[in-house]
C-alpha cells in the first residue's frame, strides 16, 4: 500500500534548501534553525571546515554583515547569510554598538563585556538600550538586507543562566525578565535576532523558494 506520510516526508526532504550561515556560534545556530524549521537546513562554517575568523572591519553593523557574507560567498560560491548584532546604550552614546563582541578585548569574552557595561553604567540613571541585528543575505548572486530591533533597559546586575552575550543584563521593554531568564521559545517571539530572521524567512519563502 502506498504510504502517503512517507511520500510527504520525501517531498519535504527534497524541498529542503541549504543555506550557509556564516557563523560558528552554536547559540546562534540553535536559535536560527528553530526559526527556520524544516524547510531550510543551515550549514555552519564548522560544517565546511572553516574555522578562521572572518574579517569584520566595518564601522557599522550593516557593513560588517555585508563583509562577512561576501567573504564566504566568494570563498564557497554558495548562497549564504551573515548577521551582525550590537547592543546600543543611550548613556554610552550608542556603545558598544558595532564593537559589542570585543568591547572588553579581542578575546570576545562575553562575561568580561557584560562586566564592563555594568561598570560603565554604575550610578547612571538612564538605562535605556536596544539590541539591533542586521542580516546580509546573498542568494542567486544578489544581496539583501534585513533588520531587527528590540528596545529595553540595562539592569544593574546579571539575572538568568539562559541565552548568551549581554542577555543577563538586558530586560526588553514590557517584560520583567531578562533575555537570559526566558525560554528560547519566548525569546524568539520578541528578540531582535528573531525579528530580523523572520523577515529573512519571509523573504525566502515568498520571493525565492
Amino acid at each position: 500500500m502506498f504510504d502517503h506520510n512517507a511520500s510527504k516526508n520525501i517531498m519535504r526532504i527534497y524541498k529542503m534548501k541549504e543555506l550557509i550561515f556564516a557563523t560558528n556560534n552554536p547559540h546562534k545556530l540553535r536559535e536560527i534553525q528553530y526559526l527556520l524549521g524544516d524547510n531550510f537546513k543551515l550549514i555552519s562554517l564548522k560544517d565546511l571546515d572553516f574555522l578562521e575568523d572572518i574579517p569584520e572591519t566595518g564601522d557599522t553593523l550593516e557593513k560588517n554583515a555585508s563583509q562577512k557574507a561576501n567573504f564566504i560567498y566568494k570563498l564557497f560560491n554558495r548562497d549564504v547569510f551573515a548577521d551582525d548584532t550590537g547592543l546600543e546604550i543611550d548613556a554610552l552614546k550608542g556603545k558598544p554598538g558595532v564593537h559589542s563582541a570585543r568591547y572588553a578585548g579581542q578575546e570576545k569574552n562575553s562575561a568580561a563585556n557584560t562586566k564592563r557595561v555594568i561598570y560603565e553604567l554604575k550610578n547612571v540613571r538612564n538605562r535605556k538600550a536596544r539590541f539591533r541585528t542586521v542580516i546580509s543575505l546573498i542568494i542567486n548572486g544578489k544581496e539583501h538586507s534585513f533588520e531587527g530591533i528590540v528596545e529595553g533597559i540595562i539592569l544593574k546586575s546579571q539575572h538568568g543562566q539562559k541565552g548568551f552575550g549581554y542577555d543577563p543584563v538586558f530586560q526588553p521593554s514590557g517584560y520583567s525578565q531578562t533575555f537570559a531568564e526566558m525560554e528560547l521559545k519566548q525569546k524568539n517571539l520578541i528578540s531582535h535576532r528573531a525579528i530580523a530572521f523572520k523577515k529573512l524567512v519571509g523573504f525566502l519563502k515568498k520571493d525565492v523558494y
